[in-house]
């Protein structure tokens, strides 16, 4: 699956940087894009210094289209830790641990991006129950994060998994990851 960063891997970079960037900026459900799933996805298959680079050009050049806000340290720092979680399943791929880290990734960017929103957001006071409060009313977000998160994971690692079954032997050696 890891590959040193050859011609197919820029393409799958730009190419997921165009998807990314221009998922989050047509109209969507609040919280449903593919971004967390391409930092996962990311992580696990790009060599290391892209899977990192990608999903934070993608939410910079995005946020700079769409408008900054005070969390940017927050969510970009979740997503990065998203990245670094891909890195986990590198060794071992399979579906369950696709399922783990996904799930995990969502629930990450959860805590951490709500976090900045009490933290600094201005919406809610910085005492035990504005914390709480925070939390609570970011609950429907988190599903359709969840959902979204668990759609587009399914959908890379899954289409990755079909296209690298279906390339030449000579082709796949030396890839580790997916049969």
């Amino acid at each position: 699956m890891v590959s040193p960063a050859g011609r197919s891997d820029r393409w799958m970079v730009v190419g997921f940087l165009v998807f990314g960037i221009l998922s989050r900026l047509v109209p969507h459900p609040w919280n449903v894009t593919p971004v967390m799933a391409i930092a996962l996805f990311g992580g696990a298959t790009l060599p290391k210094g892209w899977s990192l680079w990608l999903p934070l050009a993608i939410v910079g050049v995005s946020d700079a289209l769409i408008g900054w806000h005070a969390t940017v340290p927050f969510t970009w720092g979740a997503v990065l830790l998203i990245s670094l979680l891909g890195w986990w399943l590198r060794p071992r791929p399979s579906a369950g641990r696709v399922l783990a880290g996904t799930l995990a990734g969502s629930v990450l960017f959860f805590l951490v991006s709500n976090f900045g929103v009490w933290l600094v957001g201005g919406l809610y006071p910085r005492t035990a129950a504005g914390f709480w409060s925070c939390y609570v009313a970011a609950l429907p977000f988190f599903r359709s994060s969840v959902v979204g998160d668990l759609v587009c994971s399914a959908a890379l690692f899954g289409g990755y998994a079909a296209a690298t079954a279906l390339r030449p032997a000579r082709q796949t050696a030396g890839r580790a990851g997916f049969p």
